[in-house]
């Protein structure tokens, strides 16, 4: 089986397909992963295919201002984000069309690449959407993850907020039908829904998120799986040592916690990371500082504070206290296995959901936004996720659930079911 894998978006959307690519692999299929070019160096650590796909839209993170602007509410900037956004998106498109051109018998998207179901209509090949996140197929249970709902709105309207999920088509609609045009393809109806075949049945979706997380909504069709989390696998032999500074940390008898805001890049930096320490200082707890993706900057390290680019998430993680994150999927994942309390501000998109989530799980104090956000707020979140044992035990308890799943497994042994299928029709 000849598998192409699509996707864009930031780590937390790369890293779960080269983990799927490996275990494809293993199992004697070809596959490539098509992803943003910057991932080329975490792909090789994982030793499948690569093949980079145009940055497109991710230029936005390396600024910060239009994800700062976004999340503290600025119209102006989400307009002209909005207008921005297509443009952006003609290289990549003209990237997926190349690798068409080499073939495949199944296609495997995130629907933000916003090519995957066209590619494959192309090739007259199944399109599996998959993604770490339930944003494409609606359910009463909860309302769409894009963005934030408050908690009072009734069950029986959740289902209309998925209406949200047409804004990529309204978006984007005439950038990719032009594409098409250019690729011999129909405007047929339901062209723009990943959801949906060519045909107008429905296409299989699978969720990288664990049941324990977010148990598989009782209204979803058959079409629709919930698998567990793709986790890499842990590597052979003992587990990697952190730095010595972070060790004497890790390993002292005060609490500690990491903050980190994975890819987010805000538009001041030195400010948050300012209100950060205040917050972890006011607590009274010994903080891990990861400025990697420009949310924190970089600050003099003491015996206090540990400043650090990325890190082993399964390795740092559980020997922490507690994890102050921006509810990023992957972030949010790593921080389940782990088993550990979670402190979330959460920036833009679908973070909010996660901390909602978190919080309703009982694993996290109510979610601080940047809009709120202040050391005093934060400060009284950080103690109550180390100070409260409910936050533990319930964070210990997933953590155990998480662990003894595999959805790496459950996902490829669905592609090789709709494969299989599709060869007996």
């Amino acid at each position: 089986m000849r598998v192409l894998i699509l996707t864009l978006g930031t780590r937390g959307d790369i890293q779960p397909f080269l983990t799927l690519a490996t275990e494809l692999d293993r199992r004697g299929h070809t596959t490539v992963v098509a992803a943003p070019q910057r991932f080329s160096g975490l792909a090789a650590t994982h030793g499948t295919t690569f093949a980079p796909l145009d940055d497109g839209p991710l230029r936005v993170l390396d600024h910060g201002s239009a994800v700062g602007d976004v999340a503290t509410g600025g119209i102006r900037a989400k307009i002209d984000l909005m207008r921005r956004l297509p443009g952006m998106f003609h290289q990549v498109l003209d990237d997926c069309r190349r690798l068409a051109s080499s073939g495949a018998d199944l296609v495997v998207h995130n629907g933000q690449v916003i090519a995957g179901q066209h590619v494959a209509e192309l090739l007259q090949v199944p399109a599996v959407l998959a993604l770490p996140m339930p944003m494409y197929v609606p359910t009463a249970e909860f309302a769409w993850p894009g963005a934030s709902f408050p908690e009072w709105l009734p069950p029986g309207l959740h289902r209309a907020t998925y209406a949200g999920m047409k804004a990529p088509a309204m978006m984007f609609g005439r950038t990719v039908d032009r594409w098409r045009h250019d690729l011999g393809l129909p405007r047929r109806p339901g062209r723009h829904d990943p959801t949906r075949r060519p045909d107008g049945g429905p296409a299989p979706v699978l969720h990288a998120f664990s049941p324990a997380v977010i148990p598989r909504p009782s209204d979803w069709p058959d079409t629709a799986q919930v698998t567990g989390y793709w986790f890499p696998p842990a590597p052979a032999g003992e587990a990697e040592s952190p730095p010595a500074g972070m060790r004497a940390l890790l390993h002292g008898d005060e609490p500690v916690v990491f903050a980190g805001f994975g890819s987010m890049a805000g538009p001041e930096p030195a400010a948050l990371t300012r209100v950060v320490v205040e917050a972890l200082d006011r607590a009274g707890v010994r903080g891990i500082i990861a400025e990697a993706g420009g949310g924190l900057s970089r600050i003099p390290a003491d015996r206090h504070l540990f400043v650090t680019g990325e890190v082993d998430h399964r390795t740092v993680f559980p020997r922490c206290a507690a994890v102050l994150h921006h509810g990023g999927a992957g972030t949010t994942a790593a921080v389940a296995r782990a088993g550990r309390p979670q402190i979330i501000c959460p920036f833009v998109g679908d973070q909010p959901f996660w901390a909602a989530r978190m919080h309703h799980l009982g694993v996290a104090p109510p979610p601080v936004s940047l809009r709120d956000l202040t050391a005093d707020r934060l400060a009284t979140a950080v103690r109550d996720a180390i100070s409260d044992p409910a936050y533990h035990v319930n964070a210990h308890l997933i953590g155990q659930r998480v662990r003894a799943e595999n959805g790496t497994t459950a996902a490829a042994d669905a592609l090789e079911r709709i494969a299989a299928s599709t060869d007996r029709r």
